[in-house]
């Protein structure tokens, strides 16, 4: 092994110990299942912005954005960046504050599914159960996803089998959620997220360096049809573009809609010690997003300056996705310092998984032992915290079996659960917040039909092209806000309790 490689792998080594330490501190302070799920609701504000992004944002932003505007420019991972930082934002300003406080008031529910059961008093369950199911079906392939990606990282860079390597990552990240819980995740996750911002600047910083500097960056960029615009999208195979248009630019908006639906960044907002302080938390997360994701789109752009100097290989199709770890590997050549750096990145790419891949782990855990099988396994604090570990442990057994095949999705699931959570829980949330004559009935046709019209636009109307060819979240997220209205005004309004409850929760 080379002192560069040896060299990087001690930055990794560490890195990974460093959070296995931290779910053996946190393991001490599980009391029981809300601990573990949920910390107690002992969040303080900066870790609930921090973790809440980290978890996020997964690789997509280490590697998706940056190999996206180094193959096409900035127009599509611009308007990306336009809508997550809008959906961020607006998930802290209008969800977060409310949520939490509903969280407490409706019998103190610590899953988002007991949310939905407590908010709107539904004793036959059925909002529970679909709610717990729709976590697991897209939560276990997600995680298995995110196994998959640490597992190509060791690989690649040690020349490991893949299947040793995505079975060490696996352990390490089961390991410690399964030691901490929620809040070794949420620490663990706020520490990601400082290696992550590292990993940009040191990169965006030798790359513009060795591309010749900032001018010759965007020269370089200024060649190529259609790159350095909002309206078009660039095509590297004959340096021609299309128009970006107006139908897909609303549709790449539309991924900000799904902070309303992703159970372990709502999470976050359930688990604040005071609401009071969401406010700090708003202004650290969207200036956090914000920073990093323009930061990893002049990566991807300097990154193809770096490949014209001949720095870096030119890259094609999804091998551009992996522009970082050229980098990286061009950095651990140039002495031993610059290796532990590169190491750094390495592991922030890491990092920006794993901070993923535990937050699922526990929401998908969560669905199953607290919620699908409820009071079969809570007999008392010991217990439950036994069977909260266990449940994480088979459930990642599921995900480290379907993450064995080496060619497996990344994105794709990434992208796919998003419109899935996006507009089953999405609408539902929103409306639980914000609409009095909301009642159950609406709330479950609500969740039933956004499911449902994501696998129904993304396999039977997305492929008719044209005008159809619209991001499966947008068209599903209005359907269940129009079966949520419908079906409510159509069946009798809520019960009184659970009128007050809402009262109560608006602060009248």
């Amino acid at each position: 092994m080379t002192q560069a490689k040896i060299c990087i792998l001690i930055s990794i080594v560490f890195y990974l110990g460093l959070v296995l330490y931290i779910g053996y501190l946190y393991s001490k302070k599980n009391k029981n299942t809300d601990d573990f799920y949920l910390g107690g609701r002992k969040l303080g504000p900066f870790v609930t912005a921090m973790s809440a992004e980290a978890s996020d944002m997964s690789s997509y932003l280490l590697m998706g954005i940056p190999g996206l505007a180094y193959l096409c420019g900035i127009a599509e991972a611009g308007w990306t960046i336009i809508g997550l930082s809008i959906g961020t934002y607006l998930n802290f300003l209008i969800v977060a504050k409310k949520l939490r406080r509903y969280s407490k008031i409706a019998n103190n529910s610590i899953t988002l599914p007991q949310f939905f059961k407590n908010r709107y008093h539904d004793n036959s369950n059925f909002l529970l159960y679909i709610a717990a199911i729709v976590i697991v079906v897209f939560f276990i392939p997600y995680t298995a996803s995110g196994f998959a990606a640490c597992g190509k990282l060791f690989a690649s860079l040690f020349g490991l089998p893949y299947m040793t390597a995505m079975i060490v990552s696996a352990i390490v990240i089961v390991g410690y959620t399964t030691l901490g819980g929620f809040l070794a995740a949420s620490t663990t996750d706020l520490i990601q997220s400082i290696i992550m911002s590292i990993a940009l600047i040191v990169v965006l910083i030798f790359g513009v360096n060795v591309a010749g500097g900032f001018d010759v960056v965007i020269d370089n960029a200024k060649e190529l049809s259609g790159y350095l615009t909002m309206f078009a999208t660039h095509h590297a195979e004959n340096n021609t573009s299309a128009p970006y248009g107006f139908i897909t630019i609303v549709s790449t908006l539309a991924w900000g809609l799904g902070y309303f639906g992703m159970p372990h960044i709502l999470l976050r907002f359930m688990a604040i010690e005071d609401e009071e302080k969401l406010y700090l938390s708003r202004r650290v997360a969207i200036v956090w997003v914000v920073i990093s994701m323009l930061v990893a789109v002049l990566i991807g752009i300097v990154g193809y300056s770096m490949s014209v100097q001949g720095a870096v290989e030119m890259l094609t199709g999804s091998d551009s996705e992996t522009i970082i770890v050229k980098i990286s590997d061009l950095m651990s050549q140039n002495g031993v310092i610059m290796a532990l750096l590169a190491g750094v990145i390495l592991a922030g790419i890491l990092a920006s998984t794993m901070s993923t891949a535990d937050s699922q782990l526990l929401a998908a855990s969560s669905a199953v032992s607290s919620d699908l099988l409820g009071e079969k396994l809570k007999t008392n604090d010991k217990g439950g915290m036994v069977a909260a570990r266990i449940t994480l442990l088979v459930i990642s057994i599921f995900a480290v079996i379907l993450a064995r095949d080496p060619n497996s999705s990344v994105f794709g699931i990434v992208s796919f659960a998003w419109a899935g959570f996006g507009a089953a829980f999405g609408p539902v949330v929103l409306f639980s917040l914000f609409w009095k004559r909301t009642n159950r009935f609406g709330a479950l046709a609500g969740m039933i039909s956004g499911g449902v019209m994501i696998f129904v636009w993304k396999y039977l109307v997305r492929p008719l092209g044209g005008a159809w060819d619209i991001y499966e979240l947008l068209p599903a997220f209005i359907v269940a806000c129009i079966f949520i209205v419908a079906v409510s005004l159509a069946t009798p309004e809520p019960e009184k309790e659970v009128l007050d409850e809402f009262d109560l929760a608006s602060g009248k």
